[in-house]
């Protein structure tokens, strides 16, 4: 089901000024942030350089505060919190569209997204995507099909892996490691959603789509109860696949990046892909208490991504099912 809000509503073009802080002033923002709420990204963001490393802050900051204030208030259940979620998208819509034409807008994370977007080329179409993410993760939507669900990977994390990218250095021009970039934020997101399935469930979401529900003979809403629980381990199975598909495709890319950004994406491509491995290998009891790796394993990819770094292979790998021009003009129809 397509939410009703429009991307015209999402960004509209005039909006109104506010207090203004200098860049040293939003990197610090963005830097308590990042240490507060993303202990994996402080620690991926250490192999950065510093002017990396700032803009990864301003990234994630942006990216959190767009979270935040999507969410809400949660007491009253996801359904309830949502109800009021057309105006939340619609509100960091405007904040970012004001960031991006260069005007003040009283949050700081939004106008170091602002300043993040000048110095980095940031298209406005790639705010649109992740903006349009937002929209569809609250309602009544759920994904049909595979397509479905690899647009909302899209737009969730595969369009920010692409602003990332642009943050790291890579060109503005540079489509194919773009592709690669949009490739690795895909696979970071059906890893989280075949990590997250039990808490997606308690707060009354899915993102299985409907079609592969149909298939196994399991009624939307009863993925995990009992019953369901043997037939739902393919499912997990097929998203886990696509996971791999994606991470493999992406990692050609990573030899356009610096080395210190290289080893960082490789670093944290490991983990995903460990995660997502571990929910797969645990079967019906994968979700019995909340799928992790220690902070000790995620030394160990991040040692063990040093290799590649240093020589990145070149081989070729499977495509995946689906590029991101395609997935992007899905979801903007949808949007």
């Amino acid at each position: 089901m397509a939410p009703s809000l429009s991307l015209a509503q999402v960004l509209p073009e005039s909006l109104a000024p506010a207090e203004v802080w200098e860049r040293a002033e939003l990197v610090a923002h963005a830097h308590a942030v990042t240490l507060g709420r993303s202990r994996g990204l402080s620690s991926a963001a250490r192999l950065l350089d510093s002017g990396t490393r700032e803009r990864a802050w301003l990234l994630y900051a942006w990216w959190r505060a767009c979270v935040d204030r999507v969410d809400g208030d949660r007491s009253g259940g996801w359904r309830g919190a949502h109800t009021a979620l057309p105006a939340r998208v619609t509100a960091i819509g405007q904040l970012t569209a004001q960031a991006l034409a260069g005007e003040a807008t009283g949050d700081p994370a939004f106008d170091g997204f602002g300043v993040l977007a000048r110095e980095c080329g940031i298209a406005r179409a790639l705010a649109h995507d992740v903006i349009a993410g937002f929209a569809l993760d609250g309602g009544e939507w759920v994904p049909r099909g595979e397509a479905d669900l690899l647009r909302y990977a899209y737009c969730s994390a595969g369009a920010v892996a692409m602003m990332a990218a642009l943050a790291m250095g890579v060109a503005p021009g540079d489509e194919a490691t773009l592709d690669r970039a949009c490739e690795a934020g895909i696979a970071v997101r059906l890893a989280t959603i075949a990590r997250d399935l039990a808490e997606d469930d308690a707060a009354q979401r899915c993102y299985l789509p409907l079609e592969w529900l149909a298939e196994a003979d399991i009624p939307p809403g009863e993925q995990f109860k009992p019953h369901a629980r043997t037939a739902l381990l393919p499912l997990v199975g097929r998203v886990c696949a696509l996971e791999r598909t994606y991470r493999r495709s992406a990692r050609r890319g990573a030899r356009r990046l610096p080395f210190r950004s290289r080893w960082a994406v490789l670093a944290l491509a490991g983990v995903f892909g460990a995660m997502a491995g571990k929910v797969e290998r645990g079967g019906a009891h994968a979700w019995d208490r909340h799928p992790v790796i220690s902070g000790a394993a995620k030394w160990w990819y991040l040692l063990g991504a040093l290799p590649s770094a240093l020589v990145t292979p070149r081989r070729a790998t499977e495509p995946p099912p689906r590029s991101r021009r395609g997935l992007a003009e899905g979801a903007r129809e949808t949007a």
